[in-house]
């Protein structure tokens, strides 16, 4: 049978692991180490424990349970999503390789790095984008800037270098947490906001404004802070995302075929018992996504 990518090892995504594994899918986690739930100190509202469990207790053992069961782990920071030159299959990135699947879970949990940078909002869609490989020849020969301090914020710059005429890597007042290529400019001031220009009815980014006043001219500015979530990934897809949650419908099925989400990245309760239900339905529904699209290459 095919195999199934899970993007996040919190309950959402070992409980995705869980199902698709004893359903006989190859299975493999994405994890970047520690989620949320280790940084619950008491556990005691969930089925089963008879007593009090910390939340790293119960993230341990979750994950010990689907290596048992045969899941593979990669460690480490996935950078992108996207699909191959048949489109037929996902690939997953990380900072070291790739990775490809016929079916992909996102279980990231939810985006906790939201920019708060005035005007940011205004102009998404109009100069400000969350996907470097959906729109980077869109700026041909213009001078970009890329929002972010880590191994995402370099992978979009990376993506940008081979279009732009430069491209320039504002950090927000933090330092770079990996090496920079000469061929890339670093600016670590703190940004105060975003400026836009009109022309023909159109409201376009002009640039971003430094709190020490001076302002960069920016014809586009990708944002990649912290790493890559859920909700960045869903976006870098095409998955629809509405108020900062993945939509998803009744089986956490998006709206890009093969693609699920699952646990808090699709918003409502943000409990333990919410994720792991959402994740079995996941998990399944990429199992029954991957079994029938291996029918119709039989056929």
């Amino acid at each position: 049978m095919g195999n199934i990518l899970i993007i996040g090892s919190g309950p959402a995504g070992i409980s995705a692991a869980l199902y698709a594994k004893r359903g006989g899918a190859d299975v493999t986690v994405f994890t970047k180490g520690a989620g949320a739930l280790a940084k619950a100190e008491r556990i005691e509202n969930y089925y089963g424990l008879p007593g009090p469990v910390s939340g790293a207790e119960l993230e341990r053992n979750g994950i010990a349970g689907a290596e048992r069961l045969g899941v593979q782990f990669v460690r480490g920071e996935v950078v992108d999503l996207g699909m191959d030159d048949t489109w037929s299959h996902f690939v997953v990135a990380t900072a070291d390789a790739s990775y490809t699947g016929d079916s992909v879970i996102l279980a990231a949990g939810a985006s906790r790095v939201v920019p708060s940078l005035p005007g940011l909002a205004e102009l998404e869609g109009h100069g400000v984008s969350y996907c470097a490989v959906c729109d980077a020849a869109f700026y041909k020969n213009k001078v970009t800037g890329v929002l972010g301090n880590g191994a995402y914020a370099l992978h979009e710059a990376e993506v940008l270098r081979p279009h732009a005429a430069k491209v320039i890597l504002l950090t927000d007042g933090r330092g770079m947490t990996v090496p920079v290529p000469p061929e890339f400019a670093v600016r670590t001031d703190k940004l105060a906001e975003l400026k836009s220009t009109t022309e023909n009815g159109r409201t376009r980014i002009r640039g971003v404004r430094l709190e020490n006043g001076e302002e960069l001219v920016l014809d586009g500015l990708f944002v990649a802070l912290g790493t890559a979530g859920s909700t960045e990934l869903a976006r870098k897809m095409g998955a629809r995302v509405e108020a900062g949650h993945i939509k998803v419908d009744s089986h956490m099925a998006t709206n890009v075929p093969g693609l699920f989400a699952a646990g808090d990245c699709t918003g409502g309760l943000l409990q333990v018992v919410k994720a792991a239900c959402e994740g079995a339905e996941a998990g399944l529904s990429a199992l029954r996504y991957v079994r029938d699209k291996e029918k119709r290459a039989k056929a």
